[in-house]
């Protein structure tokens, strides 16, 4: 598991090319396995797969074969059911091949997803409604922190954290991310949008920016109501529980165009000290 987990921080060839294999002739690869002994992974982050891409990568099997073997691991039914490259699998069973070339693992379940989710974020594979479900299911059922996600899968803690929020939409904006027709950026301008369905169409209707998509979905002040300060984007306030979380300290970021400021709140000279010896690195 160590090695595994050290190969994720380096990328999904670092763990190709150092995982060992484990004990047995079902674990010693690459080699050739029939392609209807493979199953998919019921934990496989993505869900949507192009047709069209599908049936050009099965002409380009037929030509010239599957070049990059897919990875997997034995399943307790003597099949083997696939940690990454599901795609390459559905092409060749639409061109008709009868051996896929397969590297066989010993995975757990979390280590079988975090390696799917590397996959396809390196990749670009994912929605980013796919890579948030992808980050939950290795909170919920592996108790990950957003830490640990991190870590694991090269992102940030404010990148992860800002995905997990994507997931509070509601189903219908969800599914015009996944397809495509909004982007994770002019989504989270949604979030917490009492009529957010609606405001999902005009955006993908109008075919606004995020600037203009947040002032649509600014809340307008009430008629003889003081105007509200703007509340902050996503980002900052993701920052601003990342930073709060570090330092144990209140932690206020505002921006004003390029730059701004950055307040840290304290409550006694010690925490003042602790913080100048933070700064300081004594």
């Amino acid at each position: 598991m160590a090695e595994a987990r050290r190969g994720l921080g380096r990328g999904l060839s670092a763990l190709l090319g150092e995982a060992a294999p484990a004990d047995g002739d079902r674990t010693a690869g690459p080699s050739q396995v029939p392609v209807d002994s493979v199953t998919p992974n019921p934990l496989q982050p993505r869900r949507r797969f192009d047709a069209a891409e599908l049936e050009q990568l099965a002409q380009s099997i037929r030509e010239k074969g599957v070049l990059q073997p897919i990875l997997v691991r034995p399943a307790p039914d003597g099949r083997y059911e696939i940690v990454a490259g599901e795609r390459r699998w559905r092409a060749a069973q639409a061109a008709g091949v009868r051996m896929i070339p397969a590297l066989v693992r010993s995975l757990s379940d979390a280590e079988s997803v975090e390696i799917a989710i590397v996959e396809n974020v390196q990749r670009a594979d994912l929605s980013a409604i796919e890579e948030a479900e992808g980050y939950r299911s290795l909170a919920e059922r592996f108790g990950r922190t957003q830490a640990q996600i991190a870590a694991t899968v090269g992102k940030s803690r404010v990148h992860v954290a800002n995905a997990l929020r994507l997931l509070q939409l509601p189903e219908p904006v969800q599914v015009m991310v996944r397809e495509g027709a909004l982007t994770a950026g002019h989504a989270r301008t949604l979030i917490g949008a009492a009529n957010a369905e609606r405001l999902a169409g005009d955006i993908a209707r109008r075919g606004l920016s995020v600037r203009q998509a947040e002032a649509l979905a600014r809340p307008s002040p009430s008629r003889g109501a003081s105007r509200r300060p703007r509340g902050k984007d996503a980002d900052t306030a993701a920052l601003e529980a990342d930073l709060t979380e570090a330092l144990g300290l209140k932690v206020e970021v505002r921006g004003a165009g390029e730059g701004g400021e950055v307040r840290i709140s304290y409550e006694s000279l010690e925490q003042l000290d602790e913080v100048c010896r933070r700064l300081s690195r004594r």
